[in-house]
Formats: structure tokens, C-alpha cells, sequence
């Protein structure tokens, strides 16, 4: 097994933890797992082909639908609300 799926396979673990915590507690590890979700999907579609990384897309942006729109209003000049 590559190292890249043992990688993502924590990454999952990690966001599955994050998502269990309440909300004000979630911005700081959901941000780095934000961040760092880019990079192994590269990772992936380098070891494994560009298909299983298109697939590792659409996961991301179906998990991470509501961050994504929040900095695609603020980068539009918007101010969304954050809940509390």
C-alpha cells in the first residue's frame, strides 16, 4: 500500500473527529484539513492516475460545500453570516 493512501485514510479519520466537535470548535482543524485535503489529491492523481483524483474532488467539494461557498462570497466581497 502507498503511502499516499494511508495518508488520505487518516485525513478522513482526522475530518470524521473534526466533524463529530461542536461548531466553534471546528474552524481551526477543519481550515488545515482544508488546506491540506489539495495536496494529497495532487498525491493521488500523481501515484494512482487522474480519475481516482477527479473522484477525491468531488468528495471534497461535497464534504467541504459550505467553507467552499463561504470564501467564494468573501472573494466576491460578500459578508456572510458564520454561525454561531
Amino acid at each position: 500500500m502507498t503511502y499516499s493512501i494511508i495518508l488520505c485514510s487518516l485525513w478522513v479519520v482526522a475530518s470524521t473527529i473534526v466533524a463529530l466537535l461542536p461548531m466553534r470548535y471546528q474552524y481551526v482543524p477543519g481550515v488545515s484539513l482544508l488546506i491540506a485535503a489539495p495536496i494529497l489529491i495532487v498525491w493521488i492523481g500523481y501515484d494512482h492516475g487522474w480519475f481516482w483524483s477527479f473522484l477525491c474532488v468531488a468528495g471534497f467539494v461535497s464534504m467541504f460545500r459550505n467553507p467552499l461557498i463561504y470564501f467564494y462570497r468573501r472573494a466576491r466581497g460578500e459578508h456572510p453570516d458564520i454561525p454561531k
